[in-house]
């Protein structure tokens, strides 16, 4: 049979011009979809980062009033010979400093409520630092409300009806004449960065929150690293391949997709109700956290080991060197790079985590920086929670700063993880 002949296609024909044109005007238009999106999304992340910004900037300054204070031993309840002898500090710790604030307040007329609930700490500090102040006037910084500290940020639309400014008159005579005496000033608010929650807004801060992240994910390497590394080497290198390696195989891929909050819930069901470790700490955040992130390390650390050429472990095996010796002095090293790229991006997946911590009770109410792996704790992301549910309008400022200082840790995680894949990456 013989074949048909195909008649040569004619590409100057009106047809084809056409479909030609048609085929051209195609891959123009996906070009076009695809870079109106690439904008689109550019821009929702534009305007994410500059709301962000707006709001958050400010939280990183505070507001203070200039007080005078005289430290009156009567006001302080404290004995002046007593305090030159060997229990002197403890008694000045002591001593009533709401009373003496209270006093000193008075001084500043009609703005004697401004001043934040927790400033007589500022009073205590001080003389503790130089209990030669006793019964010397002294002139000192103290933080005021937040609803003063917002006002001298600007954070107010002054121009609005009293009744949905969001600040009383009285708060604004209040500021206004503190800022008309020169008794106001705004700078570096270092409270944040080193205060542990409060519920005043000008007091609270991140400082027991960074420190809470900084235990769990201490906790989290510490198990996920070893546990993910050995399993994928042992998945690798050693596991004789049959239907128990296919169904750990199986299993540690879709470990990786479950919801971060069944882990929560194991956690829960486990480390607490069960093992009966401590609740709130990071101790039980980081375990949980290592159990989320595990299967990420495993899978990133085979890439990695199975993109190591053959023709390493041929080398080593045939100059002597064990099966034991091949992986952890030739593989390993050479696939360091890939494995640190995935675990550092599965630990900067557990630092943004809060399903998990919200079940084993690290969404806390915690006052005090952590002392230890044990103690109450919580972390910047559930922080981040925590304050924009609250219905102050100085948290707000607060969430968006505190977002502010995740991003940039996420951000230099990854960094960290772009440049160690670029630094030590081998092509074969």
């Amino acid at each position: 049979m013989s074949a048909i002949e195909r008649r040569p296609t004619d590409w100057a024909s009106p047809a084809m011009q056409a479909r030609i044109a048609a085929r051209y005007r195609a891959e123009r238009n996906f070009r076009r979809l695809g870079a109106t999106a690439l904008v689109v999304a550019a821009g929702f992340l534009a305007f994410l980062l500059f709301t962000i910004v707006r709001d958050g900037w400010s939280g990183f300054l505070r507001t203070e009033a200039r007080l005078e204070v005289t430290f009156t031993p009567a006001t302080l309840g404290v004995d002046p010979a007593a305090v030159a002898g060997p229990d002197g500090k403890a008694m000045l710790a002591r001593a009533d400093y709401v009373a003496l604030l209270n006093e000193a307040a008075r001084g500043l007329g009609p703005a004697s409520g401004t001043l934040s609930d927790a400033a007589w700490l500022a009073l205590r500090e001080r003389l503790l630092a130089d209990p030669g102040l006793l019964g010397q006037r002294v002139s000192l910084w103290v933080p005021v409300r937040s609803t003063i500290d917002l006002l001298a940020k600007g954070k107010f639309d002054l121009e609005a009806p009293a009744d949905s400014r969001g600040v009383s008159d009285r708060e604004v005579a209040a500021w206004r004449w503190l800022e008309r005496e020169g008794r106001l000033r705004t700078g570096f608010n270092s409270a944040f960065l080193g205060n542990a929650d409060s519920t005043e807004p000008e007091l609270a801060g991140i400082g027991g929150a960074a420190l809470g992240s900084l235990f769990t994910l201490f906790i989290t390497i510490i198990i996920a690293f070893p546990l993910g590394v050995l399993s994928a080497v042992w998945l690798e290198e050693f596991a004789p391949r049959g239907r128990l390696a296919d169904v750990i195989e199986l299993s540690i891929n879709n470990l990786a997709a479950v919801p971060s909050i069944i882990f929560g819930l194991l956690g829960l069901a486990f480390f607490l109700n069960i093992a009966g470790l401590p609740r709130s700490s990071p101790l039980v955040g980081g375990i949980t956290l290592a159990l989320m992130i595990m299967p990420v390390i495993v899978i990133a650390a085979r890439v990695a080991i199975k993109a190591v050429p053959p023709s390493i472990r041929d080398a080593a095996l045939g100059i002597g060197a064990s099966p034991i010796q091949v992986v952890f002095q030739h593989v390993l090293p050479l696939a360091l790079p890939g494995i640190m790229t995935g675990t550092i991006i599965g630990i900067a997946r557990a630092l943004g985590e809060t399903a998990p911590l919200l079940l084993i009770g690290m969404r806390a109410f915690v006052t005090d920086v952590p002392q230890g792996l044990s103690a109450p704790a919580t972390v910047l992301p559930m922080q981040v929670f925590l304050w924009s549910d609250d219905v102050q309008r100085g948290f707000v400022e607060k969430t968006s700063a505190a977002i502010l200082v995740l991003l940039v840790i996420l951000i230099a995680m990854n960094s960290l993880a772009i440049y160690l894949r670029n630094r030590f990456e081998r092509r074969w």
